[in-house]
């Protein structure tokens, strides 16, 4: 035989003599282990589980009919979440209050024991696929688990639609109140792109190279009107000089009217005045209007003055006369000098209007850069605000839409692929299970307690065992002979000890078959 299967076989004969010797106890431990632990197995409660077997159907028909026109959050995600956060307080504490279950106290303290407790053993599992869920709870009253995990499944169901309802009206309003925010920002925006432009009227509508084309183009506008101011000047000196060399030659019979030449400049001069008195009560001195009409009054005024000079100096030269002048030619001098001063006056007034422009819009060269910069910071800020405040609107529209997608069909379908059910029977462990792990515990303990005596205090059957626990050689040993008698002793010890453990696996037995016949009531 193997060497050491001898040794094995050596060791456990020992350890088997060392239990004999303190068999009783083993005996004594094994019945007192068994009967303390078959009050705990019938005092302890068995537990059922009720289940239920959820489906959310995140695929349906509206979802991609939809697409583009509402905005439609991650139902998977937002469902996977609600499996994960149905097991909360609140949500406890709603099925704690349901008198229905049968879990409430009305004792606040026995309350939040029970909320504690149902928050570990409540069971919400992703199993079968990802949008499949089970719900699971164990109790030791089946019916109660049976309608705890019912009103948990119609929890389940009802968190979803009212949580997809509730998170698109929180994000209307929402949305809502930004579209307020940023329609004030843009009136106030537009409110000072206003008042900018109404402070920089000839400035915020012109570019630099509008300026200069301007600027340019008015220029040759002035270098224009002065050409034709020097010939209308040269034209009225050469009708000034042919009329003073012409005679009236009137008749002394015929002079009746006096000249209606200086009449009709005092009615211009008189149209000029009131244009200024009006244009003074509408504008300051410096606009160039009224410097415009400033000047040509002055001008009328000065041809009047010259006008009545010649005439004076004509009326002392020539003879004294009454009556009206007949000369033709005179006459049509007179109108055309009349006609020419109008025009040189009006050249004169153009070039002077001309000239004050062109010099406001030299003035604003200084102004046009800082000028476009802020005019350009302004339309950029008006720009971002308005473009912000559109994909608001666009999105309440998107999102008054998802609300009433929500209010009329249901993103996410729910169904009860299995109800609410108990399984008959217990959970392990139960009763049956209990009681036979029971007797084989009862066993190791009383065998168990036995080989620990035998290590406390430990006996030798042989020089062998004592010469390797000593570590000290062996002299000698003696011999003990068993005679009749005792060998009698023996066979009725054997004989008790194996009763007193038939008689235990007998009653255990009993045991077990009486647990498994009451198990489940």
């Amino acid at each position: 035989m193997n060497p050491g299967m001898n040794e094995i076989s050596r060791q456990v004969a020992q350890a088997a003599r060392g239990v004999w010797r303190y068999r009783w106890l083993a005996v004594s431990v094994t019945w007192a282990f068994a009967l303390v632990g078959a009050a705990v197995v019938w005092l302890v409660p068995e537990r059922f589980a009720a289940t239920a077997r959820v489906y959310v159907d995140t695929q349906t028909v509206l979802k991609p009919l939809m697409a583009g026109l509402a905005f439609q959050p991650d139902v998977d995600q937002q469902v996977r979440m609600l499996g994960r956060t149905l097991i909360s307080r609140p949500n406890i504490e709603v099925l704690v209050k349901d008198p229905a279950i049968g879990l409430g106290s009305g004792n606040q303290a026995e309350d939040d024991r029970t909320i504690e407790t149902l928050m570990k053993s409540i069971k919400v599992e992703n199993t079968g696929g990802p949008n499949m869920y089970v719900l699971s709870y164990r109790d030791p009253d089946s019916e109660r688990a049976l309608r705890l995990v019912d009103a948990l499944v119609n929890l389940f169901m009802a968190s979803g639609t009212e949580g997809k309802r509730k998170d698109s009206q929180d994000a209307s309003r929402f949305i809502d109140e930004q579209i307020k925010v940023y329609e004030a920002k843009l009136i106030e925006s537009e409110n000072r792109l206003k008042d900018f432009k109404l402070r920089n009227l000839t400035v915020a509508s012109t570019t630099n190279q509008d300026y200069f084309a301007r600027m340019g183009a008015m220029t040759d506008e002035i270098n224009k009107l002065r050409t034709a101011l020097s010939a209308a000047e040269q034209s009225r000196d050469a009708i000034k000089r042919e009329l003073a060399t012409e005679l009236p030659a009137l008749p002394v019979e015929a002079a009746s009217a006096p000249s209606s030449l200086t009449p009709e400049l005092d009615a211009r001069l008189d149209a000029q005045r009131r244009q200024l008195d009006d244009l003074l009560r509408r504008y300051t001195d410096a606009h160039p209007d009224v410097i415009t009409t400033r000047r040509t009054v002055a001008q009328l005024e000065e041809q009047r003055r010259v006008e009545q000079e010649a005439k004076a100096r004509v009326e002392s030269a020539r003879p004294k006369v009454t009556g009206a002048a007949t000369n033709p030619v005179y006459q049509r001098l007179r109108i055309s000098l009349t006609e020419a001063e109008a025009n040189v006056a009006s050249l004169r007034a153009q070039v002077g209007t001309q000239q004050v422009r062109l010099e406001e819009i030299r003035a604003q060269a200084g102004r046009m850069p800082q000028a476009e910069a802020e005019l350009a910071q302004l339309n950029r800020d008006y720009d971002i605000i308005r473009k912000n405040y559109e994909q608001l609107v666009s999105r309440r529209e998107a999102a008054s839409l998802g609300v009433k997608i929500d209010q009329t069909a249901s993103i996410a379908d729910f169904r009860l692929i299995e109800p609410p059910r108990v399984l008959p029977q217990p959970v392990f462990p139960s009763r049956t299970q209990l009681a036979l792990a029971l007797m084989v515990l009862a066993l190791l303990a009383g065998i168990g307690t036995a080989w620990v005596m035998t290590l406390l205090k430990p006996t030798f059957s042989s020089e062998r065992e004592l010469r390797e626990f000593t570590k000290r050689p062996v002299l000698g040993g003696l011999t003990r002979i068993v005679d009749g008698p005792a060998l009698d002793l023996l066979r009725q010890e054997r004989l008790r000890i194996a009763g007193a453990a038939g008689l235990f696996l007998l009653g255990h037995i009993g045991w077990i078959a009486f647990v498994a016949m009451h198990s489940g009531s």
